[in-house]
């Protein structure tokens, strides 16, 4: 056991010390990515609040709402409306001049004024912060690289959090020995500091962080998401070759030409509106023919909670519901995956998972510190052991630690 340990122990260390930067890099962007879309839901929509013309008053058929957009802006594809249940909130539009080009203005539900665009400087920070996240801030064909050091290094950190946890355990199970690695101590010299902080933070944080790293490897690995199928039993859906993109994206995919009619959607957004209760937003992604089935995504959640959304796919020319998919339809496998994908933001619990995700975050970034710095510490005493009379000797209170 004891050489087991050792072993256990030189692995995570080398791992630590190779991927660290990485690690931590993606750390510190996923706590500034924390509250993503609550900072950019209030930077949009801060000056542009909606007071209604009268007690009694109705927003605007969906129609007309999205005809007085397309005159504003004209030259521009309209791709998804979303309306939210609030009144006082205004509707969105997302718009796509050119591929590549995307973007959204906010709309006055009950007059279809376009009050304005959403915050861009907002919204850039964001996808700078996401670049660096996902891709070590690489563009165009440098990202496949970037995405296999990111995806190696998510690996590397769910080994090191799983080693790390069988480390922490003291090698004498007396309550003594676990005070010391359970709580933070004060007035410490530096090694010793590390160490505590290291061993405090680690433990706290194992279980979310935990759920954030093996989340990330399912995400960075199609194996691992396929792995998820099975273990509930499952075989994992047919991939979609990239030569054919999913119908839900057809509207995307348009750059001119004539837009698709409106006619019909006033009857299938009430139809929407109608199918569930409760309902905080509704997005319709407009069909790109008149044949196209009219897909909505009914949320009763805060955007990222999986099992509090549904889609349902409305016939455009009877009305009838094609197929309408709450969570509870999904099959094991599929649910398990969602669940895993928004807890790597912590999305799943709304607020509270977003904030605890975010702290895990943080004090992941301490772990690859007090890490690297416990290294750096080991390799300069080795060498000062190897070569006594050529390396300064460490300071006095180091030497104590």
């Amino acid at each position: 056991m004891k050489v087991f340990r050792k072993v256990l122990f030189w692995c995570h260390l080398t791992v630590g010390v190779i991927g660290g930067l990485v690690i931590l890099i993606m750390s510190a962007s996923g706590v500034l990515l924390t509250y993503e879309k609550q900072i950019i839901a209030w930077a949009d929509t801060r000056n542009y609040q909606i007071v209604p013309p009268s007690a009694g008053a109705t927003r605007l058929p969906i129609e007309e709402l999205l005809n007085k957009a397309r005159e504003s802006q004209p030259g521009a594809n309209i791709t998804t409306i979303t309306v939210r249940a609030a009144m006082s909130e205004p509707a969105s539009i997302s718009l796509a001049a050119a591929p590549g080009n995307a973007r959204t203005v906010f709309v006055n539900p009950y007059t279809g004024e376009v009050l304005g665009e959403g915050a861009m400087g907002v919204r850039n920070f964001f996808r700078v912060v996401t670049d660096w996240h996902r891709w070590l801030g690489a563009q165009g064909e440098n990202r496949a690289t970037a995405r296999a050091i990111t995806g190696a290094c998510n690996l590397g950190f769910l080994f090191i959090v799983t080693s790390g946890i069988y480390l922490w355990f003291p090698r004498k199970r007396a309550w003594q020995q676990f005070k010391q690695v359970m709580w933070f101590r004060r007035g410490l010299p530096g090694k010793a500091r590390d160490f505590n902080w290291h061993n405090v933070i680690g433990f706290w944080s194992f279980a979310p962080l935990f759920i954030v790293v093996l989340s990330a490897v399912v995400i960075s690995y199609q194996w691992a998401g396929n792995l998820v199928y099975g273990v509930v039993g499952e075989n994992p859906p047919a991939q979609r070759g990239p030569a054919s993109p999913p119908q839900a994206n057809a509207t995307q995919q348009r750059t001119g030409g004539n837009p698709a009619t409106l006619d019909g959607l006033n009857g299938l957004w009430a139809r929407a509106e109608q199918q569930t209760t409760g309902w905080k937003s509704v997005t319709l992604r407009l069909p790109g023919s008149a044949e196209a089935p009219a897909i909505f995504a009914i949320d009763h959640g805060t955007g990222g909670e999986p099992q509090k959304r549904g889609t349902l796919t409305l016939n455009r020319t009877t009305g009838e519901v094609v197929r309408w998919e709450p969570f509870a339809s999904f099959t094991k496998g599929r649910q398990l995956r969602s669940i895993l994908r928004f807890a790597h933001t912590g999305e799943v619990l709304g607020i509270a998972g977003q904030t605890l995700a975010g702290l895990v975050s943080l004090g992941a970034c301490f772990l690859v510190c007090t890490g690297l710095a416990l290294s750096w510490r080991r390799l300069r005493a080795w060498q000062t052991k190897r070569s006594p009379s050529q390396v300064q000797p460490l300071p006095v209170e180091l030497e104590k630690a």
